[in-house]
């Protein structure tokens, strides 16, 4: 009932949607960088969407299963082999004891996204189960996977009549509604701050129209941006203020930063505008060097659009009741 890392990739952690209510505490949210991928890899495999995944960063591991599991890989495509084999993304895939999963070179995104039903045994930290690498907390000991792990899981497939589930799990046909499916953007929506009027009339406009490139100096923390320099009318101090997923901060020498999973419970910059929940996922699959802009909506937009979200989710989640059906026919 597990699985041994034989690589470990570049960036292998465990997350799940975060550790909510405690940055009055100085503890920071964390969790996974692509909420859809990793709510869709959930639900192929059968499980709430809470359940941690294994977030994989560019380049992949290389995971032995001890034993028969029911697995589904979403987010970036990077490859993904089973024993040399090209592996099903987006759909949930029966492993046997000895398999061998493996990733060759990314095609497209930054982030897979690995989710086994019953999920990984691993003890939440403060409710979670998120790994938050610089203060060693949550996931597997607090730190990315290394060479050696051994993974247990939570439950455990029977041995018998995997061919039968297999074919049971390939014969379900999964539609992804539109709000789901991954569309890529050239322009992240965006919400004005407060203080986006503290800014010249210049950099307003250039957030909304230049394009900027995420500098190689970006990670989970957050991505630095180069590209027009975002002035302030007139220098300001500010207090402190709870930062967010997607808070844009301008820092002192105008390079904008995108607050990203693991932010800071607080911030001092400026804030000239937040990314819409919904275009987070698309910011997540990107990494150092690519570009894109800015377009900014209404906060009333955003709300819509998160909401079409939830909806679509609520209804793949009742079109995938079969694939729950079966695999708790055979876990035990």
């Amino acid at each position: 009932m597990s699985m041994i890392v034989l690589k470990p990739g570049m960036l292998s952690s465990f997350q799940d949607l975060g550790r909510v209510g405690h940055q009055q505490l100085g503890v920071p949210v964390s969790g996974v960088m692509d909420a859809r991928a990793h709510q869709l890899a959930n639900l192929l495999v059968g499980n709430d969407t809470d359940q941690a995944s294994l977030e994989i960063t560019l380049t992949g591991p290389a995971l032995e299963f001890t034993q028969p599991c029911c697995i589904a890989l979403t987010g970036a495509d990077l490859s993904p082999t089973l024993n040399g084999q090209p592996l099903a993304m987006n759909r949930p895939i029966v492993i046997r004891a000895q398999d061998t999963l493996s990733f060759g070179a990314r095609k497209s995104g930054t982030r897979a996204y690995l989710a086994m039903h019953g999920g990984y045994k691993l003890a939440p930290v403060l409710g979670s189960t998120s790994t938050h690498m610089r203060s060693a907390m949550g996931g597997w000991q607090g730190r990315a996977l290394k060479r050696g792990d051994k993974i247990e899981f939570n439950a455990s497939l029977n041995d018998a009549n995997l061919e039968d589930l297999a074919l049971e799990l390939w014969s379900i046909k999964i539609y992804l509604p539109a709000a789901l499916v991954q569309n890529v953007r050239s322009r992240a929506r965006i919400i004005t701050s407060e203080q986006f009027h503290d800014f010249t009339p210049e950099s307003q406009h250039a957030l909304a129209h230049e394009t900027f490139r995420i500098s190689p100096d970006s990670e989970r923390m957050g991505y630095r941006l180069q590209g027009p320099e975002i002035k302030l009318t007139k220098p300001r101090q500010m207090l402190s203020e709870a930062a967010t997923f997607g808070t844009i901060q301008v820092p002192a020498g105008g390079q904008p930063i995108v607050l990203m999973a693991d932010r800071q419970t607080t911030g001092g910059y400026p804030k000239i505008a937040y990314v819409a929940t919904v275009d987070l996922p698309m910011l997540a699959q990107m990494g150092p060097g690519d570009t894109f802009g800015f377009e900014i909506i209404t906060l009333e937009q955003a709300q819509a659009m998160d909401a079409l979200r939830t909806k679509a989710f609520a209804a793949l989640a009742k079109t995938l009741a079969p694939v729950r059906t079966h695999l708790l026919h055979h876990y035990h």
